[in-house]
């Protein structure tokens, strides 16, 4: 039987993860100087201390994520999807009031706790599109991020001008609205007769691996994927602690970049995916974007001006196909009741080798940073570089030809 996607489920998701992320987005202009503010320390410093934040956010999301996926495929996606969204209003309370480092850690560790909402809106999508849509409509929520990315970071970059607590507090109040919004209007897309049995052995972070073992294929392109966003962890890592070292930016123009960056994926992914995937496939269209992410990350490493940056983040673009398209080429391989173990065993991967590049990223970058020694804020740039150019070869070498085809 042919799936019909239900348009308000789908209008719903895409401004669920818009929300999202524009939250997220509106605190990240302004995260380095809070850790300036409230541990007193120097830019160098803040750097370090951020990876050990975003350390311990996704090490906890790596821990839950695969529970609230099996949680979803036994009870639906609304009640988890709701709890994600209520956990990000925490984290930003707590860290917009945070007296100290410690409950900024605490804040992070329990915004990872409750999940992610991308992880829930990807098993949406899935219950509701038939295989052969479903790459398209996972760009739309690409470009949903991409978007939030526009807003969030440029609205937050304005708000740090009032205090770097500020964003904190509004991008609270978006995840209260779009609780509410969600508690009234939000549908559930999993069918009673596609719901299976809760398994606390699929739930716990290792054993949510074991999905991947269970289908053939899809190994190869967790392999990939493991890769991709290690070395991409590079952006999150030191990206607002590179724009101040390196040309200066203040708060507003670290948030008017990732504006600009998000304009560009918003427009790859809500617009060219779907048709990328016609002319392309998914697996090469999956190619085009890492060959452009091997080379905009070398070139910030090289960019010598604000005019070079925003060029780079054109070319920078396409990157954005990689995620949704190796999302889709999996999900073609997992049946319908596992699509929520998929998405949590997704995360767990992402979390993992995010959580990991983060700190190793940042730390690279600090070190590079201290006193005493030779200091270069864009080394961090050129290893993940060259770390790009070898998941791009793992990726040709590894993933059948055959992805190609819808």
């Amino acid at each position: 039987m042919t799936k019909v996607p239900s348009r308000h489920a789908i209008i719903f998701v895409l401004l669920c993860v818009l929300l999202d992320m524009i939250g997220f987005g509106l605190i990240i202009p302004v995260l380095p100087a809070l850790i300036e503010q409230v541990g007193q320390v120097s830019l160098s410093e803040a750097s370090l201390i951020g990876g050990w934040i975003f350390f311990a956010f996704s090490m906890a999301q790596f821990a839950f994520s695969p529970l609230m996926g099996n949680l979803s495929d036994r009870f639906g996606r609304r009640p988890l999807l709701l709890l994600a969204i209520a956990g990000l209003g925490v984290d930003n309370l707590l860290q917009g009031f945070a007296p100290t480092l410690v409950w900024l850690f605490v804040g992070r560790a329990i915004a990872g706790l409750c999940g992610s909402s991308w992880v829930i809106a990807n098993a949406f999508i899935t219950d509701i599109t038939a295989p052969a849509e479903r790459a398209k409509y996972f760009g739309m929520m690409g470009g949903a991020f991409g978007l939030g990315f526009v807003l969030g970071p440029a609205l937050g970059g304005i708000l740090g001008e009032f205090g770097p607590r500020v964003p904190f507090f509004v991008a609270a109040g978006i995840s209260g609205l779009n609780l509410i919004y969600g508690w009234f209007v939000l549908p559930e897309t999993l069918a009673v007769q596609n719901r299976r049995a809760f398994s606390l052995a699929r739930s716990n972070p290792l054993g949510a691996f074991k999905v991947f073992r269970s289908y053939q294929g899809v190994i190869p392109m967790c392999a990939v994927m493991f890769a991709f966003f290690f070395f991409t962890s590079v952006y999150p890592a030191i990206w607002p602690y590179w724009g101040m070292a390196k040309f200066g930016w203040s708060s507003s123009m670290v948030g008017l970049t990732l504006a600009v960056f998000g304009v560009v994926m918003a427009g790859f992914q809500g617009g060219l995916t779907g048709p990328g995937v016609k002319l392309l496939g998914e697996r090469n269209l999956a190619l085009v974007g890492l060959v452009s992410a091997v080379i905009v990350a070398a070139g910030y490493g090289l960019a010598g001006s604000l005019t070079v940056v925003v060029l780079l983040m054109i070319v920078h673009g396409p990157e954005g196909f990689i995620h949704p398209m190796l999302t889709a080429m999996m999900t073609h391989r997992v049946p319908d009741d596992a699509q929520g173990e998929l998405q949590g065993g997704i995360s767990a991967i992402m979390n993992v080798a995010m959580l990991a590049g983060t700190v190793f990223f940042s730390q690279i970058f600090g070190y590079f940073m201290a006193p005493g020694g030779w200091q270069s804020p864009d080394v961090a740039f050129f290893v993940a570089g060259a770390g790009m150019a070898l998941t791009l070869v793992m990726f040709v070498l590894i993933v059948p030809v055959e992805e190609k085809r819808l």
